[in-house]
């Protein structure tokens, strides 16, 4: 996962509102080479206690770049819930948010498969053991889509909105830090004053939001008065009310920005599909198409099924599931309904419930309520 830094790069890569402390993507990679070597030995589970801190985004990187596999929690999760995570999977090092490295006593386990890089709770839960496997391929292919159709390049800052324990938030992260563009971490949350002090004063292009985010935005009068240098926006994590889409929509296309309607689930690292801008007036009921690399179809029973690199290898609730490969072959069954229009584009009608009816389309924000909280501060 080295090839996510630049170290040949003299530009900011990473940006601490609360200190006004940057890095640059050369100073960023000798910091992550500086952690992976003390963690350095045997591969194994590191545990990154994460929040949207330098310590978190280097220790992660860090943890990554040493080769361990990485699962990345809410640093804000209930402690019997973290002791739960911790005696299932065994990690050898557990990294908090300011960096810090413990290392555990823990019995010898299975090494973690060769491919694994990175384990992320299912969609909508923080606390549950069930992990997301995830493959250093899967996330590098995502975030290339993810770079190529929102046509990020090195000039790109955006301010990090969501948690990094969060797919969606994790991706901003991933996308920008590929493309050799940089990251603003800010002090506090969408309503906390701070937070768009930070993004004008660094001059941030985009920002990204679940349906809960804009809710907020829109109550705040911030969609109409964003940062002057705020050129796109990006929406995912939930179904946004169409009308909401056009409005938000319009009111980027008439000050020349972007706003993008997105598809996705932690088991596709973060994204499958999305609505291209100039789209969402015509269509704010679609989920759009498929991220470049990837493929979508409806199958015979009506559920959208999802192919491409960036599908997870599969599930695990202990140790020893860690050292399983890849056992999806690139192919995700969404669990959703949906069908195509003759212009390509995929709309969701429902969901396919456990017993195998269909259930009416409410997809709920892939954030837990103990997460969005985290957009409140």
């Amino acid at each position: 996962m080295r090839s996510l830094l630049h170290p040949d790069r003299e530009t900011v890569a990473l940006i601490d509102a609360s200190t006004g402390r940057s890095w640059t993507h050369a100073e960023l990679a000798l910091e992550v080479e500086a952690t992976a070597r003390r963690l350095e030995g045997a591969r194994s589970v590191v545990l990154c206690r994460a929040a949207l801190t330098p310590g978190s985004v280097v220790g992660y990187l860090g943890a990554l770049a040493a080769g361990h596999a990485v699962a990345l929690v809410d640093d804000a999760l209930d402690p019997d819930a973290l002791d739960e995570i911790v005696r299932r999977y065994e990690p050898r090092f557990v990294l908090t948010p300011d960096g810090v490295a413990q290392e555990l006593d823990v019995p010898d386990g299975p090494e973690p498969h060769p491919d694994l890089a990175l384990l992320l709770s299912t969609s909508g839960t923080t606390g549950s053991p069930k992990l997301v496997r995830l493959s250093a391929n899967a996330l590098l292919a995502n975030a290339r889509a993810i770079a190529t159709y929102l046509e990020l390049d090195a000039d790109e800052r955006a301010i990090a909105s969501l948690p990094l324990h969060y797919c969606y938030g994790l991706s901003v992260l991933h996308s920008h830090l590929y493309v050799g563009g940089s990251v603003v971490l800010p002090a506090g949350g969408l309503t906390n004053p701070a937070f768009w002090e930070a993004a004008d004063r660094y001059g941030c292009t985009s920002l990204a939001g679940v349906p809960h985010s804009y809710a907020l935005l829109r109550t705040m009068g911030r969609t109409e008065r964003p940062p002057a240098t705020l050129r796109t926006m990006t929406q995912a994590g939930g179904r946004l009310h169409p009308d909401v889409v056009r409005e938000l929509a319009g009111t980027l296309r008439r000050r020349s920005g972007r706003f993008f309607v997105m598809y996705g689930q932690t088991e596709a690292t973060a994204r499958m599909a999305y609505l291209p801008p100039e789209q969402a007036e015509v269509r704010p009921n679609s989920i759009g198409i498929p991220i470049p690399g990837g493929r979508l179809e409806v199958d015979a029973s009506g559920e959208l099924v999802y192919r491409g690199e960036n599908v997870m290898m599969g599930y695990a609730t202990e140790r020893v599931h860690l050292a399983l490969g890849d056992e999806r072959g690139g192919v995700l069954r969404t669990g959703d309904l949906g069908h195509q229009d003759d212009e390509g584009f995929f709309y969701l009608t429902g969901r396919v419930a456990p017993d195998g009816a269909r259930l009416p389309s409410r997809r709920a924000p892939q954030l837990a309520s103990a997460d969005a909280r985290l957009l409140d501060l």
